[in-house]
């Protein structure tokens, strides 16, 4: 499924990852608030060239802490509602914000099963997946993109050991900002 980037025009749809990808993960815990949450610097200065690339930029998060009580579904919106105030800050977007709560892996909607993507084309009806590319820092993300069809970029952030060339991914970088400048 591999694609050449000279393809992509502003058209075409961005899915992100958000831990590990937009912020620093934490390690064998969640992002409960704010005050858990820091940009990669990097990550900020990707958005406005994203923002000018892409039509849609859509963020699909699993958010796993919810489901075990760890934060709240507000604690999370106010997390969402900072996030895009920074990235709106240095000139980027984000159009819409899917996350999955649920403890079920097999859920539809978790990665990497395909449900969010499948919501972001019911928000975005001009979504064509065949246009559409996954960055993400996990496999699960890189799964995420090849069952609903997308391009897949792998980000070495927190998973640097990651097997490349890999099936799933269609392109490896070391960081969103890496990813950007290649555009």
């Amino acid at each position: 499924m591999s694609f050449q980037f000279s393809a992509i025009n502003n058209n075409w749809t961005l899915f992100l990852d958000r831990d590990g990808v937009i912020n620093v993960e934490k390690n064998e815990d969640y992002v409960k608030n704010w005050d858990e949450f820091t940009f990669y610097k990097e990550s900020l200065e990707a958005f406005p060239i994203l923002a000018h690339k892409f039509k849609t930029i859509v963020i699909t998060t699993n958010q796993k802490g919810i489901g075990k009580g760890l934060m709240t579904h507000d604690d999370l919106t106010h997390i969402h509602t900072n996030m895009i105030q920074g990235i709106n800050q240095v000139g980027g977007r984000i159009d819409h914000i899917f996350y999955c709560a649920d403890l079920d892996n097999n859920a539809i909607n978790r990665k990497p099963q395909p449900g969010m993507a499948y919501q972001a084309k019911a928000l975005f009806p001009t979504i064509n997946f065949a246009e559409s590319i996954m960055v993400g820092n996990r496999t699960s993300d890189m799964h995420f993109g090849r069952n609903a069809g997308l391009h897949t970029v792998f980000l070495a952030t927190t998973h640097p050991e990651t097997p490349f060339p890999n099936t799933t991914i269609d392109f490896r970088f070391d960081n969103l900002l890496d990813f950007a400048n290649a555009l």
